[in-house]
């Protein structure tokens, strides 16, 4: 049932992630696919863990298989597992959500077999040992997929930068631009997956309005073209001024 359980949570995460930005969510929905991956991989280290507890009690004190039936269910199970995941997979591959449930149903998947495989060679040769060997490798596979995941997804909900992106290589191309002095109070992070906004503070040269419009439509473009930046607020500072913020900041400590 965990895999059908993810499913939903993912499916209607999906739903509320493309409503627009209103009043109350000025960046929209998106965020609430990555909160559902974390609820889901949460979820999915727990069964592994839930594992682990049943392959160390089973071996202790084995459990009897109850005929071939058992091993008929699982292989039915199998076959929805699989059909279920072939459906996800696509989707999986762009999609930190989707890819969460789509190892929810691999789990199940892996459990079936595990299933067939060691009743199969308990009703045949009496061992036992199998079933805790099998439900070891399954859950060993769950925890690796669910903690490699969990950072990333972690990273993105505390609004880190994001992956392959180097602030000091953004602060040097637009550095680069016509006009513009210096680049400093920049921040980058995910507003949701695969959409990244900017902001940072440009010192130019002393110019007229129309210039520093050039200017700032010159980085937007250059930001978006190089770094893929979607969403970028520039604060525009003439050369020899002070930055308000950097001021406060000094005061600040000053009073402390």
């Amino acid at each position: 049932m965990s895999d059908a359980a993810s499913l939903v949570i993912a499916l209607i995460a999906r739903k509320i992630g493309r409503k627009p930005p209103d009043a109350f969510k000025t960046f929209g929905y998106r965020r609430s696919e990555t909160i559902a991956a974390l609820i889901n991989l949460v979820t999915l280290i727990i069964v592994g863990l839930y594992l682990i507890y049943e392959a160390i009690g089973r071996f202790f004190a084995p459990q009897p298989i109850e005929g071939w039936t058992v091993v008929v269910v699982a292989g039915i199970a199998l076959i929805v597992d699989v059909v279920t995941a072939l459906l996800t997979y696509t989707m999986s591959k762009n999609s930190m959500n989707i890819k969460a449930a789509f190892l929810h149903n691999v789990s199940d998947a892996l459990a079936s077999v595990g299933v067939i495989i060691a009743g199969t060679l308990i009703l045949l040769y009496d061992w036992y040992w199998t079933d805790t060997v099998l439900t070891l490798m399954i859950a060993g596979y769950v925890l690796w997929q669910g903690f490699s995941m969990l950072p990333k997804t972690i990273h993105l909900l505390m609004e880190g930068a994001p992956e392959g992106v180097s602030i000091t290589d953004i602060i040097n191309v637009m550095e680069q631009v016509d006009d513009v002095v210096s680049v400093h109070h920049v921040h980058v992070w995910e507003i949701a997956e695969h959409s990244t906004a900017l902001e940072a503070h440009v010192v130019i040269k002393k110019a007229s309005l129309p210039e520093i419009e050039r200017v700032k439509t010159d980085l937007k473009r250059v930001l978006h073209e190089r770094f893929k930046v979607s969403h970028s607020t520039l604060e525009m500072e003439l050369d020899g001024s002070v930055c308000i913020d950097t001021r406060q900041a000094d005061s600040h400590r000053s009073e402390a």
